[in-house]
């Protein structure tokens, strides 16, 4: 084992009169590519503060071999008003090259080509996505031995983030990462640092093996809280919600997006043009958008006219997943608004559908009174009650659904986090009754598990969804097709997710004898399959209507006690034990249902497979 270049022993840090955490011990060696993951408000980015030497340890010690250079690239980019992207990039070199008399501007011109920001604009003049990109060039123009990344994909583009991925795949020195892009992290990370709850977990593999890790870590904790403590069992509940119980659900799901990709294929003509063809409320029209022909032009300040969509067309039908992609500033939002009929082309035509009940979570995000509480900021003040998809739920209860505590729904918006408050505003949105849900990159600035409970919550949505993301897993786990926005003018459409885009531009790309031809995408293959369902499946087949139907009588009971409004003010522990059975009864109903779906699904491949 290599001798630790950095090291915190027996850390503590403090805050709101009680420790955030203790006792927290950590070595980083050289090679190591740490990611560091956990919940959010967990403490991830004051540990990282800490290790920085950011801030002072309450107690403990931070060790740094003689000799290392620390990098830091800090959550929120510091702009200071007249300083040139140059000179604040300059100032990310060691103090010693500054100090030797030698010119090193080629070095801040070199890493400023790779973000591609003009080293002559000044800070105040960027972009949020922009003073990232000048930040990142800061930190990796020092080129230190320790380079420590908090979010550093926050407001990129993808191809940005792709850029960023291959200059830190050479990188010599250490790394230690947070970041919500679960891909950017699997490609780079060989370790793993997980903050649960006060207490640090590490791990010899990188961000790859964390759903598989965590899950064996909490089931095993899950059997000894059942015997030792509830209290312990309720603060890991969101932890189970958010792991163990998605592995069967995604498979099942998966495997349906595979079936409506395939669909997609049937009505797609050409490659980049559709040929004719989370609650939801009362269904839309067949048709939902169609778009004959659009461009949009801008006049610059020159008086030039620019291109930002040229002739592009598509037919989104009811059901149908798609995904927005490009550069920033290549007209994503744009060409989100003339799907929606916000904004008109300049040629062609756009056409909605009928009957269309329309939700709209935009880049600004809906705003939220600071002094306001959660409670009163979702519910009606004196029931605490709120229609959710035509079901009335109890503020409380439908807090915790979005990973809120029970203390936290009197607490007001000013003290959450700024993951937390996308959370509230992800909550607020998803209660509407839509048959339409369009969204504009919804996950900026997510924690990880907000994201894997909003991908769960869109994967069973049965309305039509368009969204712009730059989260390639994400686009992976979840779209039917991918929208892509090329630059100048160029909109073109891919069957799949964000991997299916990549490979099929590339086989565009090859020279070909006949170019018109259709590319024929094909749903996976299933593996060769049974006869038949087990003995042991056939039965559980059998029995988990009558359970399902049985989950649902007691849930309805269980929402009746909830609707009562006086029921929490005149007792709390029954409000408690109701909300808990509540709770796992929905939590077992889910997982039926989708094992149901699993084994219909896979019946239905058998008898496939045998005929």
């Amino acid at each position: 084992m290599a001798a630790p270049i950095l090291a915190l022993q027996d850390a503590r840090i403090t805050f709101g009169g009680g420790d955030l955490f203790n006792n927290i011990s950590l070595a980083v060696e050289p090679g190591m590519r740490i990611a560091l993951v956990g919940r959010n408000g967990s403490g991830k980015s004051t540990l990282l503060k800490a290790i920085a030497g950011e801030i002072e340890l309450d107690g403990g010690d931070r060790f740094v071999q003689t000799g290392i250079r620390v990098g830091y690239l800090r959550q929120q980019p510091e702009v200071i008003a007249g300083r040139s992207v140059f000179d604040q990039v300059y100032q990310g070199l060691p103090e010693d090259l500054q100090a030797d008399g030698q010119d090193y501007s080629y070095l801040v011109d070199q890493v400023l080509e790779g973000v591609g920001i003009n080293g002559d604009r000044l800070l105040e003049t960027l972009s949020g996505g922009e003073a990232r990109r000048v930040s990142l060039a800061e930190a990796l123009v020092s080129e230190p031995d320790v380079l420590l990344l908090d979010e550093p994909t926050n407001h990129l583009d993808i191809k940005t983030i792709l850029w960023l991925e291959e200059e830190l795949k050479t990188y010599k020195g250490a790394l230690l990462i947070i970041s919500h892009d679960r891909q950017f992290l699997k490609n780079l990370t060989n370790r793993l640092f997980w903050l649960d709850r006060g207490k640090l977990r590490t791990h010899g593999k990188g961000f790859a093996a964390f759903e598989e890790w965590s899950e064996e870590i909490l089931r095993a904790e899950e059997v000894e809280t059942r015997k030792l403590d509830k209290r312990i069992a309720e603060e890991t509940d969101w932890s189970r919600k958010g792991i163990t119980a998605r592995r069967a659900r995604n498979e099942g799901r998966l495997r349906a997006l595979h079936r409506m990709r395939a669909e997609r294929a049937e009505r797609t003509g050409r490659v980049g043009k559709a040929r004719l063809e989370v609650a939801s409320g009362e269904k839309s029209g067949k048709v939902v958008v169609e778009a004959d022909g659009i461009s949009k032009f801008y006049e610059t300040a020159e008086g030039e006219q620019k291109t930002i969509i040229k002739n592009f067309s598509t037919r989104i039908m009811r059901g149908d997943r798609v995904g927005i992609i490009g550069e920033n500033g290549a007209g994503k939002t744009t060409l989100l608004k003339m799907l929606t009929g916000e904004l008109q082309p300049d040629e062609g035509v756009v056409k909605l559908g009928t009957n269309l009940t329309p939700a709209i979570f935009d880049q600004q995000r809906e705003s939220l009174d600071p002094e306001e509480s959660l409670w009163d900021t979702l519910a009606d003040p004196g029931s605490g009650q709120l229609l959710v998809k035509g079901e009335v739920r109890h503020v409380v209860a439908y807090l915790r659904d979005f990973l809120f505590e029970e203390k936290q729904a009197k607490s007001p918006v000013k003290s959450l986090s700024g993951g937390e408050k996308n959370r509230l505003l992800l909550a607020k949105l998803l209660a509407r009754e839509s048959n339409f849900l369009v969204l504009d990159e919804p996950t900026n600035d997510l924690d990880m598990e907000t994201l894997d409970l909003l991908q769960d919550m869109l994967s069973s949505y049965e309305g039509t969804l368009i969204l712009i993301s730059h989260d390639r897993e994400f686009l992976d786990q979840l779209v039917t097709s991918v929208i892509a926005v090329e630059g100048e003018g160029r909109v073109d459409e891919y069957v799949g997710g964000y991997t299916d885009y990549v490979r099929q531009r590339q086989e565009q790309e090859k020279p070909v004898s006949s170019p018109s031809k259709p590319v024929q995408v094909q749903a996976e293959k299933p593996k060769k399959a049974r006869a038949k369902l087990s003995y042991k499946d056939q039965r559980e087949l059998d029995m988990l209507p009558d359970l399902l139907a049985q989950l649902e009588e007691q849930i309805a009971k269980l929402e009746a006690e909830m609707s009562d409004p006086n029921l929490f003010a005149k007792n709390p522990d029954k409000f408690q034990k109701v909300m808990d059975a509540l709770t796992e009864a929905k939590g077992k109903y889910e997982q039926s249902e989708e094992r149901l779906l699993e084994l219909e699904i896979l019946q239905e491949e058998l008898s496939g497979g045998s005929s």
